[in-house]
């Protein structure tokens, strides 16, 4: 007897990765892997002092922010947040074109963004001590590590996301037949 299936969101389960790494596996019922990122989650944040350098900044002591984060495991976690959403959103839209009996399409979505999102955010916590943003007071927040990396993040995430259109409408026509 077939099992009836739910639909699953593939926003909700964007944002319940967003939240934290594994919580859209999760809300997928890929509890494996949702496990398996939440365990990374909670291994990066403890060696990367993740936690304490956002309540650092959001406090206002960007030097304590600084001094507090290991930059070696930090740099893990936007590939693994990235990773998360992105497999979490793919996930969902599998999950609803079997629910629904339709083929499973091979093309991936948001990979141009969160590719773009992870890059930036990495760039975001490597470049972010810098004298220029010392002496403008409006630049002085992109000294966080946290809030450069998001602004970082979001940019380039966009700029991936732009070029992934780009890219994907350029080899779609390349296949349509010319009638």
């Amino acid at each position: 007897m077939r099992q009836k299936r739910e639909y699953k969101s593939p926003l909700a389960a964007c944002v319940w990765s967003s939240l934290m790494p594994g919580f859209g596996q999760l809300y997928n019922k890929d509890y494996i892997i949702g496990v398996i990122l939440i365990g990374f989650e909670i291994l990066v944040n403890i060696y990367s002092n993740l936690n304490l350098a956002l309540f650092y900044s959001f406090i206002g002591d960007f030097t304590q922010a600084h001094n507090v984060i290991n930059y070696r495991w930090g740099m893990f976690y936007p590939s693994l947040y990235g990773f998360s959403i992105w497999q979490a959103y793919n996930s969902a839209k599998a999950h609803n074109a079997r629910k629904f009996e339709q083929e499973v399409k091979q093309r991936t979505y948001l990979t141009g963004f969160i590719a773009g999102m992870v890059i930036g955010m990495d760039l975001g916590l490597f470049w972010h001590n810098y004298s220029i943003f010392h002496q403008n007071k409006f630049l002085y927040y992109l000294d966080m590590p946290v809030f450069n990396g998001i602004l970082y993040g979001i940019t380039f995430g966009f700029i991936g996301s732009i070029l992934e259109n780009m890219i994907f409408r350029k080899i779609k026509t390349q296949k349509q037949p010319v009638s």
